[in-house]
C-alpha cells in the first residue's frame, strides 16, 4: 500500500489531514489483558486452521448472507460517506483489504465486527443517525481495529455460543459449561473494547470527538444538555462510591455485557490518550507487524499482570483498596469486612462506645442498590 491518496483503486481523500501508521501492529493499542491473550492464541500451532474448520459449524455463511439480502452495503453508491470514513480507517491503520461493511436497520445504536476467515462490519441506523463525521470516524476505526487485531473470529464464536447457551439450557450441566466459556469470552471482549477505543482515536485522532461518540451513545442527541467533564466525573464516582457492596454489585451487573460501561470507557481513554505511549505512537514510535512473530507469549503475560497490579493498587474502588490493604498486610480481614459490608444487615446500629471499647461496627436497614446494566 503506498503512501499517497490511492487505496484498492479507489480515490483516497480524507476530510483533514490525519497522521498514518504505516506496518502498525495490534499489540501498539491492545489493552494488556486483550493482548496477553490474542499473543498466546496466535502462537497456537494450527489454531486459525481449527478455527476456520469450525466456519461450517457457525452460522458466519447465513450471517454474510442475511446481511447481504436485508442491509445496505456500503460503497461509492450507498453511504458513500461511511465508505471514505472506512477507506480511510484502513489507510491510517494500514490494513491491505478493507473489510465490507453494511448498515443495518435498527434503532438501537450499535456496531460489530464479525467473521472467521474474513470480517465484515455492521453499523446500525440508530447509530449512523447519532453520530456526527468526526465521532462516527472514531467508530469506524473501532471497528476497523477488530478487524486488524482479529477480534472478529471470537466475537463470531461468542455470538455462537450464547445462542448455543439458550438452546441446550435445558441441559443442566451442559448449559453450566457453555455459560462458563461464555463468561471468560466476554471478560476478555470488554477489554479488547477498551482496544478498539484506542483504534478508533488513532484513526480519528480527535479525543474530544470520541468523548463525544461515547457521551452519545450513552444519553442520546442532546450535546446541549451533556458535559464531557461531568460525565467523566460520573466515572470517577463510579469507580471510589460505595462501599464493599457496591463493588460487589458493579461485578455483578457488568458479568453478562460485553461491552464496559460508557463512563468506564471514556474514562479509560482519556488517560490513555494523556498517556506517554500515545505520545511515542503519534510520534511514529510504534511496534511493527512484521515483528509479531518475535513477541513472547511470557513477556506479555507479565505485562498483563503488572497492569493488573497497577490497577488495583490505584484503584479507588472500595474492594480494591481492601485487597491492596490486606496485601500490604494493613488491618485485620473480619473487621473491615464487616465495616464494609455493614449496610448488608438488618440490626439496628448500636450507639458509639467510648474510647475504651473501641468504635464499635456501624451496621443499617439500608436495601442494597438495584442492579441495573
Amino acid at each position: 500500500m503506498s503512501d499517497g491518496h490511492e487505496h484498492n483503486g479507489h480515490e483516497h481523500v480524507p476530510s483533514r489531514q490525519r497522521r498514518r501508521f504505516p506496518g502498525i501492529s495490534s499489540r501498539t493499542y491492545e489493552h494488556p489483558a486483550d493482548r496477553s491473550a490474542l499473543v498466546a492464541l496466535r502462537k497456537l500451532s494450527g489454531f486459525d486452521t481449527v478455527f476456520k474448520a469450525l466456519s461450517g459449524l457457525l452460522p458466519e455463511r447465513s450471517l454474510r448472507l442475511l446481511f447481504l439480502s436485508d442491509s445496505v452495503r456500503v460503497s461509492d453508491q450507498q453511504f458513500a460517506h461511511l465508505n471514505v470514513m472506512l477507506r480511510d480507517a484502513c489507510y491510517i491503520l494500514d490494513l491491505e483489504k478493507v473489510p465490507p461493511m453494511y448498515v443495518n436497520q435498527d434503532p438501537q445504536p450499535n456496531a460489530m465486527c464479525i467473521g472467521l476467515d474474513e470480517p465484515i462490519i455492521v453499523v446500525t441506523t440508530g447509530l449512523v443517525e447519532l453520530l456526527d463525521e468526526e465521532e462516527m470516524r472514531a467508530v469506524v476505526g473501532h471497528e476497523v481495529g477488530h478487524a486488524l487485531s482479529g477480534h472478529s473470529v471470537y466475537r463470531t464464536i461468542l455470538l455462537f455460543l450464547t445462542s448455543l447457551a439458550v438452546r441446550v439450557a435445558w441441559i443442566p450441566l451442559g448449559n453450566l459449561a457453555i455459560m462458563a466459556i461464555v463468561t471468560g469470552l466476554r471478560e476478555w471482549f470488554r477489554k479488547s473494547e477498551l482496544s478498539a477505543d484506542r483504534a478508533g482515536l488513532l484513526v480519528g485522532q480527535d479525543l474530544q470527538a470520541s468523548m463525544r461518540g461515547l457521551m452519545k451513545i450513552a444519553g442520546g442527541n442532546h450535546l446541549h444538555e451533556m458535559n464531557v467533564d461531568a460525565f467523566l466525573a460520573q466515572a470517577e464516582e463510579y469507580e471510589a462510591g460505595g462501599d464493599l457492596r457496591d463493588s460487589v454489585l458493579k461485578i455483578l451487573n457488568v458479568l453478562p455485557r460485553s461491552h464496559p460501561f460508557t463512563t468506564v470507557r471514556a474514562a479509560e481513554l482519556k488517560k490513555w490518550a494523556e498517556s506517554r505511549d500515545y505520545q511515542r505512537i503519534m510520534d511514529g514510535h510504534y511496534p511493527r507487524r512484521d515483528e509479531d512473530k518475535d513477541t513472547s507469549v511470557r513477556d506479555s503475560w507479565r505485562e498483563s499482570a503488572n497492569h493488573y497490579s497497577a490497577h488495583v493498587k490505584s484503584s479507588k474502588d472500595p474492594l480494591m483498596k481492601l485487597v491492596t490493604d490486606l496485601a500490604g498486610g494493613a488491618g485485620d480481614l473480619g473487621d473491615r469486612v464487616r465495616r464494609g459490608f455493614g449496610g448488608f444487615t438488618n440490626a439496628s446500629p448500636e450507639p458509639p462506645q467510648g474510647p475504651e471499647t473501641g468504635p464499635s461496627d456501624s451496621t443499617g436497614d439500608d436495601q442494597p442498590p438495584r442492579d441495573g446494566s
